[in-house]
């Protein structure tokens, strides 16, 4: 059984490693323009939110509104189970309104496994008058069960032929699936960063319906170079060609273990869990917990 939190930590991961895919696949009549991350900017004004905001996400982000890009502060919240949560999207969508003083835009993926006979509640009464009677928050809720990994898996978004691991795979071969996210992510390995990679693997190991051993054989089969090993090799290996140009005496050695940790703070930022740094990173819990106090 996945940890919950590790999931929540994916799905974040996901929608962080591609931004724009994921609105260009969920929303796409819906322009958007520059946008930056302040889940820590959030955290750090909200502090005592900290530990129920670990699959969230807050974005600053231009949207054309009217004809116009205007900057919004944007919510998603990721659930794994189906219930209410109309008054914590609206409780955490008005401290995003008081940190930024901008227009909210908050979202619900949700990516339980049930069927759902009907559909959440996308909706918070919050404020009544008497001209207009009940006023509500509405929100967008995304539910990848709803979709087809058959039609997933052949787009030509990488975030969606991930998300077909994860959707209604019925009438598909998991063998295959999982043998399409590797041969488009071969294709595309020059544009991707390292981050990109880590993710690739993590998920695919996380939600995959085969064997490893046949998993193993895939990545063999498709020669693709940053898996021979494992994608965290490819991201060492980087670290180890900045430390040898830095001039390093123990260039290999010392660029190998900055490279660990460097990947290890990135994932820290993103607000992803010990567990799946510890996995990615082979760094003990004890490191990573001493690298996120500092």
């Amino acid at each position: 059984m996945i940890n919950p939190k590790s999931h929540d930590s994916l799905f974040k991961w996901l929608i962080t490693a591609f931004t724009r895919e994921f609105f260009e696949h969920y929303f796409p009549d819906v322009k958007i323009g520059d946008y930056t991350f302040i889940d820590k900017e959030f955290i750090s004004k909200y502090e005592t939110l900290k530990e129920s905001l670990k699959g969230d996400l807050f974005l600053a982000m231009e949207v054309e509104i009217d004809g116009i890009l205007r900057e919004i502060v944007i919510q998603i919240e990721h659930q794994s189970e189906k219930e209410d949560i109309s008054e914590r999207v609206f409780e955490y969508s008005c401290y995003a309104w008081l940190l930024k003083k901008k227009p909210v835009w908050s979202i619900v993926i949700y990516t339980d496994d049930a069927v759902w006979r009907k559909p959440v509640i996308d909706r918070f009464w919050y404020a009544f008058d008497s001209h207009n009677g009940k006023q509500y928050h509405h929100f967008d809720v995304i539910k990848v069960k709803a979709e087809k990994s058959g039609d997933l898996i052949k787009t030509h978004s990488l975030m969606c032929k991930l998300l077909a691991l994860k959707a209604d795979d019925k009438k598909t071969n998991p063998d295959e699936l999982v043998y399409e996210i590797y041969r488009a992510a071969a294709a595309l390995k020059n544009e991707l960063t390292n981050e990109q990679l880590l993710l690739i693997d993590q998920w695919v190991s996380f939600y995959k319906k085969v064997s490893d051993q046949r998993l193993d054989s895939m990545k063999k089969e498709i020669k693709m170079s940053f898996v021979e090993t494992t994608i965290t090799e490819h991201v060492f290996n980087q670290g180890w060609i900045k430390g040898a140009a830095d001039g390093k005496v123990d260039g290999k050695k010392e660029g190998k273990a900055d490279g660990k940790k460097e990947t290890a703070i990135n994932l820290l930022k993103m607000g992803f869990d010990v567990k799946i740094i510890n996995q990615a990173t082979g760094l003990q819990v004890k490191e990573i917990k001493q690298l996120a106090s500092q």
